[in-house]
């Protein structure tokens, strides 16, 4: 049996960490409970637990929240906190993360095409950025156990 040439997974659409990126954006207090599509402690628990595997195989962490600077929000939710460590936050005051400059120009340095997002709400903070994205060329790839609706029917509508 004979294998083809190993992939290159710079330019390869499959996931790999050298050609993905992980994005968090507005995992806060506010946004967490306000969370109606699924089980809120569940919902925390698996975006730790993405965030450690992303760390694990060093892919990238753009995190970003939301009216944090204004006052109007306070910042990531200390238990994600902790697992993020010296990851830099990125306030912004649109809720669509790809409309702001900082944001935008940090993932588009990294110059990797696959972007593994989460965003809480799914309606809106994922989906927002997530047709950005794909309408740049980007590939776009939602962890659905890590991100929430403020219903189950605007979770599901926004993820089709």
């Amino acid at each position: 049996m004979t294998s083809f040439a190993p992939r290159d997974p710079q330019q390869d659409i499959l996931l790999a960490p050298e050609n993905s990126v992980f994005v968090i954006i507005d995992y806060q207090p506010t946004q967490i409970t306000s969370i109606g599509s699924m089980d809120r402690h569940l919902l925390i628990q698996n975006i730790i637990a993405t965030t450690k595997l992303m760390r694990d195989f060093n892919v990238p962490i753009v995190l970003s929240t939301v009216n944090v600077g204004t006052g109007r929000n306070k910042d990531t939710i200390p238990e994600l906190k902790a697992v993020l460590g010296d990851t830099p936050s990125l306030d912004r005051t649109t809720i669509n993360a790809w409309e702001d400059q900082e944001f935008n120009q940090v993932v588009k340095q990294l110059g990797r095409k696959n972007i593994i997002m989460t965003a809480l709400w799914t309606e809106a903070c994922l989906t927002f950025p997530a047709l950005d994205a794909l309408s740049e060329g980007y590939n776009v790839y939602p962890v659905v156990d890590a991100v929430g609706g403020t219903s189950v029917d605007a979770h599901e509508a926004a993820l089709r």
